[in-house]
């Protein structure tokens, strides 16, 4: 039976900048086996990971997980708030009514 990781990996912390990765190569024997990863958004971004560092679950998970959401960077803008640079604009409003 042949050694067979998993094809998609996510790295608990960032790895050049990214955290989903996928197969490339594999290789070694016993405690020398390792996986070659590519970044899933940059094929140029590629790792060699000892197999033993792959499997350390603080490190890596098999398949591609949901980063948490505090991770993420914010690309809305934020909600513009519009006050009157005259304060008094409000009180000649309501005596014109």
């Amino acid at each position: 039976m042949g050694w067979k990781p998993a094809q998609a990996w996510t790295s608990q912390e960032a790895v050049g900048g990214y955290r989903h990765f996928r197969l490339v190569m594999q290789g070694g024997r016993g405690k020398e086996r390792w996986v070659e990863l590519e970044a899933v958004l940059d094929a140029g971004t590629r790792r060699r990971i000892a197999w033993r560092d792959l499997c350390n679950r603080e490190q890596w998970s098999s398949g591609w997980q949901q980063i948490p959401t505090e991770e993420t960077v914010e690309t809305s803008t934020p909600e513009r708030i519009e006050t009157d640079a005259d304060p008094s604009s409000h009180s000649k409003a309501k005596a014109s009514q």
